[in-house]
């Protein structure tokens, strides 16, 4: 009971998956009917042929003699069937391939769509290589099965339709041969299918683990070989090398069991026709061609049968990649924004946090009861050892998270009642970890300002200390930066992202490690420029270095998710505290 529970679920499934795939190709209807068309033509001109072959040993086999004008007939009619099937068939691959390109490029583009409008959250559980694999394995597995399965199936199915038609208009007794083959190959495909379909399931999950990682290793290629840990990454990739080969093998080795087992159950039928059709020769009921044209028929009848029985094995990979295909393209976006959610505008930079209270895993607590009040303009540090929530803070400001209890507030509005946009447009943001796309430098520090001048570029990159550096290259800000800036220096990166911030015409500012990379002079210049660049703007500085945020308007102290301690430097120094601690153990160790 269970089992045929468990079977008509997967089937179910494997319905909404077909219907999933249809519907990306249903958007395309014009070929899919051009290809039916062709496909039937070429189908029903091959299958012509034997029936012609029939009718020409027939009139060779004439007791009355040899009919050499019928003979002559059928060859030609024969060439020309089998020229026009072949010309149809080149068309049809040609439809078939434009079709599944098209599908392919449609699927990558829903998926992307989606992948914007996902939570952070789902990338901060997530490798980067597994959900690159999808977009480009996955997708191009489902639309090969769509380009050539899909098309094989259609022309079995009309050869298996007309095949059966003209056997049993020949010879009708010699039918019920399939009666009892048939059934016994549709029954050992569902039985082998249903076995094989997890092991293609897992197969993709192997072989997204391993790209995952291969991703990961080659990012972090200087630290692997500053830590001499290439042998200890060569064994772990082995690991999962052997892992994804042996998904493979085991997927493929069972997959391809179904087709020289169906081929042997064809072949018995095709036994037990000759032995019978060989009788009933003897007998004088039927003729050699029409015996000849039946034999022809009933390859042509189990030959699909066995095509298809392999193609099942394909579909099952081509399952397990639309599971995955179809579970990223519909993913849980961002929550949409409230119905009456407003746009932030002509803002202040006024933020308050009220009693909030966050945890990732809904389970652990990460921030408890805090609160905080940023008057316009001010300067706000966030101090404290690692994992102490200060990125977090970022997160929920930014509402890359919402909070659990509380409310943040930006210009006495809560957050949640504001649209995502424009409250993220609101704040210009510098990471810790710097990022720059593949263009110009010029093209990197305008990311946030599109119609940005050359004038105030400029302005920007001499306000963040880097414009004598672009002056010193070759193309200057045309230089073109590949792969997240390779070739320059993380410092150079920091500099033209915090540029970029720079040019950003918000009144709220975020630096997480901003000046992280960068040398101690250089970091005098900078929060020299910053400080009159982003005069009467609500900043918001993480920073480790507490030299950098002496001048702090106010200093938040971040211990186990709480702010423990919070005031201006000299005020924090001047009596024992948590921050008074850190201060002086980072400068006893710097010395």
């Amino acid at each position: 009971m269970k089992r045929n529970e468990t079977s008509r679920s997967s089937l179910k499934h494997r319905g909404r998956l077909l219907k999933r795939m249809w519907q990306y190709m249903g958007r395309n209807r014009l070929m899919i009917v051009l290809a039916v068309l062709l496909s039937a033509a070429s189908s029903l001109l091959s299958l012509y042929g034997p029936k012609l072959s029939g009718q020409a040993i027939n009139a060779i086999t004439d007791p009355n003699g040899i009919d050499f004008k019928v003979v002559l007939t059928c060859a030609a009619w024969m060439a020309g069937c089998y020229i026009l099937s072949a010309g149809f068939s080149y068309l049809l691959q040609y439809v078939m391939i434009r079709l599944s390109r098209r599908v392919a490029k449609q699927m990558r583009h829903d998926i992307f769509e989606n992948l914007t409008r996902l939570p952070v959250a789902y990338f901060d559980n997530r490798q980067v290589g597994d959900i690159v694999s999808v977009i480009t394995y996955d997708v191009d597995t489902v639309n090969q099965s769509l380009a050539a399965d899909a098309l094989q199936i259609l022309q079995s199915t009309i050869t298996v339709v007309v095949s059966l038609v003209m056997m049993l208009s020949i010879a009708p007794v010699l039918v019920p041969v399939f009666a009892v083959t048939i059934p016994i190959t549709i029954l050992f495909t569902r039985w082998l299918a249903n076995r094989v379909r997890p092991m293609f399931r897992f197969r993709s999950k192997k072989l997204g683990e391993l790209n995952g990682f291969v991703e990961e290793m080659l990012g972090g290629q200087k630290t692997v070989r500053a830590y001499g840990r290439e042998d200890a990454v060569q064994e772990r990739f082995e690991e999962k090398n052997v892992e994804a080969v042996n998904a493979y093998t085991r997927a493929e080795a069972n997959g391809t069991v179904t087709g020289p087992s169906v081929n042997f159950i064809n072949n018995v039928s095709l036994a037990l026709v000759c032995v019978i059709g060989s009788w009933l020769f003897l007998k004088g009921r039927i003729r050699l061609g029409d015996l000849s044209s039946f034999v022809q028929y009933s390859r042509k009848f189990s030959g699909p049968i066995n095509e298809v029985a392999n193609i099942i094995a394909e579909l099952q990979s081509a399952f397990a990649a639309a599971e995955r295909v179809f579970a990223l393209i519909d993913a849980e976006p961002e929550a949409a924004d409230a119905a009456d959610a407003k746009e932030l505008a002509d803002v202040r930079g006024e933020v308050e946090i009220d009693r909030v209270n966050f945890s990732y895993d809904k389970v652990r607590p990460i921030i408890t009861n805090f609160s905080l009040e940023a008057p316009p303009g001010s300067l706000i540090a966030i101090v404290g050892p690692t994992g102490a929530g200060k990125t977090t803070i970022i997160n929920l400001l930014m509402r890359f998270y919402d909070v659990d209890k509380g409310e943040i507030r930006v210009d006495q509005q809560p957050i949640r009642s504001l649209t995502r946009a424009s409250l993220r447009k609101a704040y210009a943001m510098v990471l810790q970890d710097t990022w720059l796309f593949s263009g110009t430098i010029f093209d990197n520090i305008a990311y946030g300002k599109k119609d940005a001048t050359e004038a105030e570029v400029v302005a920007a990159a001499k306000a963040a200390h880097i414009h004598s550096y672009i002056s010193r290259l070759k193309d200057g800000y045309q230089t073109v930066l590949y792969d997240n800036g390779a070739g320059i220096s993380k410092g150079q990166k920091q500099l033209l992202t915090i540029a970029r911030a720079m040019l950003l015409d918000a009144n709220m500012l975020i630096l997480d490690e901003a000046t992280s990379n960068v040398d101690t002079r250089t970091e005098q210049h900078i929060q020299a420029a910053m400080r009159e660049l982003m005069k009467n703007k609500t900043c918001f500085v993480i920073a480790h270095r507490l030299s950098t945020i002496r001048n702090a308007d106010n200093i938040l102290v971040m211990r186990g998710g709480q702010v423990v301690e919070q005031g201006t430097h000299d005020q924090l120094m001047q009596r024992p505290s948590f921050y008074r601690e850190l201060y002086r153990a980072q400068f006893e160790s710097a010395e």
